[in-house]
């Protein structure tokens, strides 16, 4: 085999890796799982894309991000490296091109986000393609210890099982020692197979600027008056991201705002202009970030609070990737902490909630199966949908439920050909199950829609029909519109007990202490008067960054103190809303619902299933105190 070097410079034109790569490609070209732990920006990518253009089979790469994919898939392609993803904004004949060419092996990479998954139709493919090695990028969302923890992810390790895919690599930038040991147990990964670099960037000076009482915006004005080039400024919600950014151009300034709550449309052309050098300032929630591969981002200004180390330490880490000096300045108060507590606290399932969860499983199970759709579970049990789905998982973990399969609850389709066209381009073994469909399909004007019942009963499963369809639909002989996810769970009713609930309880309750314990530590660290860039590096594991860098605020002898946010404020008119807002929710919703815990969201403006569905958001008191603390509203809102 060539040296590695030799096939580096062959198919990507560098001259030498950089710290860590060669180690995690070595292992994993001896059969060795991997994790690896780089900075931002220090070249993860590189690891699975070089491994991929020496393994016989395919790569199935997870990321969470459809940006992410694109960015990526641009590098691969601009190197001839055959790569593709399988994403929500392609057309359905774009996704039928990426399957037939990663079937025929002409594909080396396949990226997708980790839903996928659930999608039968791509289960079913993804079964019959051989797979040399799994990358989850962005790995701590695995692990329930992680900032970023996504559900979904948990069930990755049991993928990777079905698909028997011999080789496992995980990439991140942010996982403290606590999360890779988490990461790698789900994975079996070795200690020593656990690749970490240096997390110390020389290049990143730190700025901590007292921001309480005094006016933000003209501390922001100084900031950027005195900082050459492009930048971030990052701040909790979508309205101050919009205001700022405003007020920003009217003082002159090429600002623009990035956030969830615009077009994919808007957001695309927002980071397209940003890249190119046409807009100055993003003002973005942290919707804005991940994937965004410009090296020359000058400065990162926090404006309000960042949600955790973890997440301040990626926000920073967009800023110098080309290594010259960049600064991260976060104009330091406590102003939005409470807003920042409560999203957690809004999170959080009430005990009552859990209940209904089992009751709704108990109730609905027929023939030891329970089938249902995300957004209805929602609503009926009023827990938020990334809650809700780690409810699932948990409950999968203790054997309560089983997930069997999921499948579209609506299936239209219509005939591009004849019948008897169709059915002679099928194999004979395929052309009886067919001929039953075709019996079985009922039309409306255009559409037709399969009776899986019938079929059923004329020995045809639901799974046999869907794949003869697919495979005529990827031929463009039949057109097949699905919609209606819906999941179907084997149940063990045995294990639906009080001591379930109180399990799931104390797993909930567990998690938001876990997450303002997260907050408070941030807090701390950023009241260290000991250097920022060294506790930093070593909060991630790094014992080898300079005891005192030079360049953060620490260094420089300006330590900060925020003060003390324990004097409850004083609500005057609270019971006059509270009053208000009771009766109001009383009229709409049934009384056991409307708990302490309910009111309390209510007050500080904590979307909820059933807010959404009784339009709360139009109410006047709703989120009128969304900047007080969520235990002094549910106080108050127990003692009304």
């Amino acid at each position: 085999m060539q040296p590695l070097a030799g096939l580096l410079k062959q198919y990507f034109g560098f001259d030498q890796f950089r710290e860590g790569q060669q180690q995690t490609i070595e292992q994993l070209l001896a059969g060795q799982s991997s994790l690896s732990v780089f900075p931002t920006g220090s070249g993860k990518s590189l690891c699975y894309q070089f491994t991929a253009t020496q393994l016989p089979n395919l790569t199935l790469v997870i990321s969470p991000l459809i940006a992410l994919m694109h960015d990526q898939l641009a590098f691969l392609q601009s190197k001839g490296i055959p790569s593709a993803c399988l994403d929500s904004t392609q057309s359905k004949e774009d996704s039928q091109q990426v399957m037939q060419d990663v079937r025929s092996g002409r594909i080396k990479i396949l990226m997708i986000s980790v839903e996928r998954f659930k999608n039968e139709r791509f289960r079913r493919f993804i079964q019959g393609v051989p797979v040399s090695m799994l990358v989850v990028d962005e790995a701590h969302c695995i692990s329930e210890w992680g900032h970023n923890f996504r559900p979904d992810y948990l069930k990755l390790p049991q993928y990777q099982q079905e698909l028997n895919i011999p080789l496992v690599l995980l990439l991140t930038a942010t996982a403290t020692r606590r999360v890779q040991k988490d990461m790698a147990l789900k994975f079996n990964i070795a200690p020593e197979h656990i690749v970490q670099t240096g997390f110390y960037r020389p290049n990143l000076d730190i700025d901590l600027i007292p921001a309480q009482g005094q006016d933000k915006q003209a501390l922001l004005r100084q900031v950027l008056d005195n900082t050459q080039g492009t930048g971030i400024v990052y701040v909790t919600q979508q309205k101050t991201a919009d205001d700022l950014a405003n007020q920003l151009q009217q003082a002159g300034y090429s600002a623009v705002s990035y956030h969830a709550g615009l077009g994919s449309e808007v957001r695309a052309a927002i980071q397209n202009d940003f890249m190119a050098g046409q807009t100055r300032i993003i003002v973005a929630t942290i919707a804005f970030g991940m994937g965004i591969d410009k090296s020359d981002i000058r400065f990162v200004v926090h404006y309000d609070l960042p949600k955790s180390i973890e997440n301040y330490s990626q926000e920073i880490g967009r800023a110098g990737r080309d290594g010259q000096p960049s600064r991260c300045v976060m104009l330091a108060s406590l102003d939005g902490l409470h807003v920042l507590e409560n999203f957690v606290y809004g999170d959080t399932p009430e005990p009552n909630a859990i209940h209904v969860l089992l009751q709704e499983v108990m109730s609905n199970t027929v023939h030891g199966e329970w089938e249902t759709q995300a957004y209805g579970l929602a609503q009926t049990t009023n827990i938020r949908a990334l809650p809700l789905k780690t409810l699932l998982v948990q409950m999968e973990l203790a054997g309560a439920i089983v997930p069997r399969y999921s499948y579209y609850s609506d299936v239209k389709l219509k005939w591009n050909q004849s019948l008897e066209e169709i059915q002679a381009s099928l194999p004979p073994e395929q052309q009886e199950t067919f001929h039953h469909v075709a019996q079985q399909t009922v039309f409306k004007k255009i559409w037709g829609v399969p009776d899986f019942e019938r079929l059923h009963q004329q020995g045809v499963d639901r799974g046999t029909a869907l794949s003869v369809l697919e495979q005529l639909a990827d031929q463009d002989r039949v057109t097949l519109e699905t919609k209606g996810l819906t999941e179907v769970y084997g149940v063990r009713s045995e294990q639906l007990t009080s001591a379930l609930a109180q399990q799931l309880q104390d797993y909930v309750a567990q998690k938001e202490t876990s997450e303002i314990e997260r907050i408070a530590t941030m807090i701390r660290f950023f009241e260290l008067d000991r250097c920022l860039n060294h506790n930093l590096a070593r909060y991630f594991g790094d014992q080898h960054a300079p005891e005192s860098c030079g360049h953060c605020s620490v260094c420089r002898g300006n330590v900060l103190s925020l003060p003390s946010t324990d004097v409850p404020p004083a609500l005057e008119n609270f019971d006059s809303d509270m009053a208000s807002a009771k009766r109001w929710l009383m009229q709409k919703l049934p009384s056991q619902q409307v708990t302490p815990v309910l009111l309390a969201r209510f007050m500080a403006g904590l979307t909820q299933p059933v807010f959404t569905k009784i339009r709360a958001r139009q109410q006047p008191e709703f989120g009128r105190y969304e900047e007080t603390a969520f235990k002094d509203l549910f106080a108050k809102a127990q003692a009304f």
